[in-house]
């Protein structure tokens, strides 16, 4: 074996063993905890839509939630399988027609494309009322190392476009603006992560929003 795939090699299953650790132990915090926080402010008997929903598994532990919501998923990447009802379509257009929903669901998606704005207007297009967002605060060169590093752990298994483009609450603020929403509820308090980590990986890098069509 040459020196270069021994390396490869090492690279793999150190990359495998990061993995395995985050899945362990964040993982399963990370979703009940986000189902639970998102749920709260979700109105009961909602139509949803979930944009960029991955397996479906957070839009399934929502529809467990009792608020009688109903909710369905669209996705770039299909996965093989998915926990909630699932369409495919092209990252910018919403297969759906104006005022199809009574919220939008973000749930780190945002931060991966080029330009939030688009996939915003579309969900407010497709949404009677709001808009709910769960995402990224980068407010310095620290807090963007930080999430580039925890995005290509959590994501480069299933190939996901990583274009960390994460925005300061400032930025996030007026790209609402430029899409017609306005901040009717925002918490950075959202604690995904047991300490220790929380002291690295939580510290306000995270938001939820409730956006409302103006």
């Amino acid at each position: 074996m040459t020196e270069k795939a021994k390396s490869e090699a090492r690279g793999s299953v150190g990359f495998s063993v990061l993995q395995t650790a985050h899945a362990r132990m964040v993982f399963g915090r990370r979703v009940r905890v986000l189902a639970e926080c998102l749920s709260a402010r979700i109105p009961p008997g909602s139509a949803v839509l979930d944009i960029g929903c991955g397996d479906g598994t957070i839009g399934d532990l929502l529809a467990e939630c009792g608020s009688e919501i109903s909710i369905e998923g669209v996705e770039f990447a299909e996965r093989p399988q998915c926990g909630i009802r699932c369409r495919a379509f092209d990252g910018a257009k919403l297969p759906f027609p104006d005022w199809t929903f009574d919220v939008c669901l973000f749930v780190d998606v945002l931060h991966h494309t080029d330009d939030p704005t688009i996939l915003l207007r579309e969900a407010r297009r497709v949404t009677r009322r709001f808009v709910l967002i769960k995402d990224h605060l980068s407010e310095n060169w620290f807090d963007f190392k930080t999430l580039q590093f925890m995005d290509w752990v959590g994501n480069r298994p299933h190939g996901v476009r990583l274009p960390y483009n994460y925005q300061s609450r400032k930025e996030w603020e007026a790209t609402f603006a430029k899409c017609g929403l306005s901040i009717a509820q925002w918490t950075s308090e959202v604690p995904l992560y047991p300490f220790p980590f929380s002291l690295l990986v939580g510290r306000g890098l995270h938001f939820v929003a409730l956006l409302e069509k103006v």
